[in-house]
């Protein structure tokens, strides 16, 4: 696997930073791999798996246990009904696979429709609606799985003005969807930000658009919040911006506060028609007590420090950072984001919107070198921030100096 070359190896971590082998410290604005974003070593997460180590570790998923139950339990309180039926894996792959299948299952539909700068996983079927990348070279993908046009409202990929435009990508996309189903769709798989295709949000009005042009046709919507849920964009789901609520959620990264854990959650009605066609999804590690008390450890965190709060006041604060540096670097030509998801797109001229590309990894390392860890995106014109919840203003503020040299460096 390749780990983009030499780098630091880590062996600790407490809130936002990390330590390598040899004692430098870096700030981790990326969360590990976004799944400690309620802080490393978060001491309610490691509180639960120790007594998780203590009592049961592992279970058998043909049966249920105590654990399981109880982050049901808050699973389905925290969410709007009718989300009240969840199961739980281990990666958000897993999940996304579920979801299309439960798709499939209740509608008796087939192809799964994604926005082409999605990121659902890197198993065979979610890597092949991973439109914003890593998809290429592993052979033809299943049948049945189509690109829909993204909102990309910096990069319009119809050329119009979001202003102005209507949202046409979506009229457009669902012209294409028609005229190339073969079978009854059974769903658009989405995220309700893509993350990992560049930051990039919505306009307003795209998502319920997007649910009401699913129902016409008889499909579902799945909202994949493996990367926006649980408080990160200032919401405790980013779907609940505009009051839209999906047939199917998936959850992942910090849902686990480290540990590896991931659900599926949708409605009783969903439920009850799949079971009843002999729906399984199982793995020898779904439902484990160990991930599932972490998970419920995560719930705790979320709702008693208020971390869709917090996310909201440091999101205003790294933004208004962000910000700053776009108005004194024309390199910086948009910026973007919600609560601690942000991102900022590079260009060569603001005109043209050239991609800066390798001046956005060479940013990156010198950041890296200073001890900044972020995600590059975009072949490089996207540096992606993730602080954790941890986070403080200094912290930012540090940050935002590191990141002001390398660009200075660069693109001066």
């Amino acid at each position: 696997m390749d780990k983009s070359g030499s780098g630091p190896i880590f062996v600790r971590g407490s809130g936002s930073e990390v330590e390598e082998v040899n004692g430098k410290r870096y700030l981790d604005f990326n969360s590990g791999q976004m799944c400690a974003w309620l802080g490393h070593n978060h001491p309610a997460i490691t509180e639960a798996v120790s007594e998780a180590c203590e009592t049961l570790v592992h279970a058998h998923s043909s049966y249920y246990n105590d654990k399981e139950i109880e982050l049901a339990e808050r699973l389905g309180n925290l969410l709007p009904n009718p989300l009240q039926k969840s199961m739980f894996l281990q990666s958000g792959a897993d999940a996304n696979e579920a979801a299309i299948n439960i798709a499939r299952k209740y509608t008796g539909g087939f192809e799964i429709v994604s926005p082409h700068t999605s990121f659902h996983g890197m198993s065979d079927t979610t890597r092949a609606l991973t439109y914003a990348g890593w998809h290429r070279g592993y052979g033809p993908p299943q049948p049945g799985l189509l690109a829909m046009l993204a909102p990309y409202c910096y990069r319009c990929p119809i050329n119009l003005e979001p202003e102005t435009c209507d949202i046409a990508c979506l009229d457009a996309s669902f012209e294409l969807i028609d005229a190339q189903t073969t079978s009854r769709p059974a769903a658009v798989l989405t995220e309700p930000i893509f993350s990992a295709g560049g930051v990039i949000e919505p306009p307003i009005g795209w998502l319920p658009r997007l649910k009401q042009l699913c129902e016409e046709r008889g499909m579902l919507l799945i909202l994949d919040e493996e990367q926006t849920g649980l408080g990160k964009t200032g919401d405790t789901f980013a779907f609940e911006q505009e009051g839209v609520i999906p047939d199917i959620i998936t959850l992942a990264k910090h849902f686990g506060g480290g540990i590896c854990i991931s659900s599926v959650t949708t409605s009783a009605e969903i439920e009850e028609r799949v079971v009843a066609d002999e729906f399984i999804v199982t793995h020898s590690h779904s439902n484990d007590p160990l991930a599932c008390a972490a998970g419920t450890a995560t719930l705790d965190v979320l709702q008693q420090e208020d971390l869709a709060g917090k996310a909201r006041q440091l999101g205003r604060y790294l933004k208004s950072k962000l910000t700053d540096l776009a108005e004194r670097f024309e390199i910086i030509g948009d910026v973007r984001g919600r609560g601690l998801l942000q991102g900022i797109e590079l260009v060569r001229d603001r005109q043209t919107k050239e991609p800066a590309t390798t001046e956005g990894k060479e940013i990156s390392g010198r950041c890296l070198a200073a001890g900044l860890i972020f995600s590059v995106r975009r072949e490089g014109s996207v540096l992606r921030f993730v602080p954790p919840a941890s986070t403080t203003e200094d912290q930012i503020d540090q940050a935002m100096d590191i990141l002001e040299r390398a660009i200075d460096q660069v693109s001066g």
